[in-house]
């Protein structure tokens, strides 16, 4: 097949441009700094995938949507998949939404995610894609757009949200970050990795995940509802409350608690190793 990846020099489209190579396929893409334009790309390619800002993805999508046909498939790369989904569902072309749960920093596609919203895709389409993915080591989930961006709303949207805040709280405490590595042990250490990592990410990009999406907005709802009720329980100092809160909410991780300490444990001891 020939695909064209439309924003194709940026670091994800440049990521999946490497994805179809390996597995045989010819590769255009278009770009801010190429002489192809996407409407070019768009008449000559089998498969487009758009890898643009969530924000642009929209009107790029809108750009070239009637000059696809039935024979073509339309694909995009955004963290946020409703809105995509029905921009490229105007077009005639089959449409498969994705989400790689990973940053184009990422050696390969072994032991990551993907996820797919095979909204109006051949099963023979579908197929190919997945098994052109799975090949290479990724693991690929099939989702609808209104499940994929209600559970992002929790997965990116509550964990950037919380970081964010932790970062802030730390800002105002005019906290010393380096004294603070020192006295940490391992487990704090990835704690404040984290928030490390995400603040040397692209600000823009998380700023669109958590201000497009949604059901950000009844996420945080709930989010503040649980920071006023633990608000409560320790400004009480209330003993049994807090060994309730705390119960309730291992119920809810029941499954997952042992292999989360498995998981985490096998983080440390490489950390340690280091």
């Amino acid at each position: 097949m020939r695909i064209g990846i439309i924003g194709g020099t940026g670091g994800m489209g440049s990521f999946f441009r490497r994805v179809w190579e390996r597995a045989g396929h010819e590769v255009l893409i278009s770009g801010r700094t190429t002489t192809c334009t996407s409407l070019d790309l768009a008449r000559k390619s089998d498969v487009i995938m758009v890898s643009v800002p969530i924000r642009a993805t929209a009107q790029v999508i809108e750009e070239i949507a009637l000059v696809l046909t039935d024979n073509q498939v339309l694909c995009d790369l955004t963290s946020l998949k409703m809105k995509p989904v029905e921009a490229m569902l105007a077009s005639k072309a089959e449409v498969l939404g994705l989400h790689p749960m990973f940053g184009p920093g990422v050696r390969s596609l072994q032991g990551q995610t993907i996820l797919a919203c095979p909204v109006r895709c051949r099963k023979e389409t579908k197929d190919i894609f997945f098994t052109i993915f799975m090949n290479q080591g990724a693991r690929v989930v099939s989702i609808s757009p209104e499940e994929h961006d209600c559970l992002m709303a929790v997965i990116q949207g509550l964990t950037h949200f919380s970081t964010l805040c932790m970062a802030e709280t730390m800002q105002r405490l005019h906290t010393d970050i380096d004294r603070a590595l020192e006295c940490t042990s391992p487990i704090y250490r990835i704690e404040i990795g984290l928030i490390g990592r995400l603040l040397d990410q692209d600000p823009d990009l998380y700023g669109d995940m958590l201000s497009l999406n949604p059901f950000i907005l009844p996420m945080l709802e709930k989010f503040r509802e649980a920071t006023e009720s633990l608000s409560r329980i320790l400004q009480h100092k209330d003993a049994e409350g807090f060994h309730q809160f705390f119960i309730d909410n291992a119920l809810t991780f029941a499954r997952y608690r042992a292999k989360a300490t498995l998981e985490t444990d096998a983080v440390i001891d490489f950390l340690v190793n280091q």
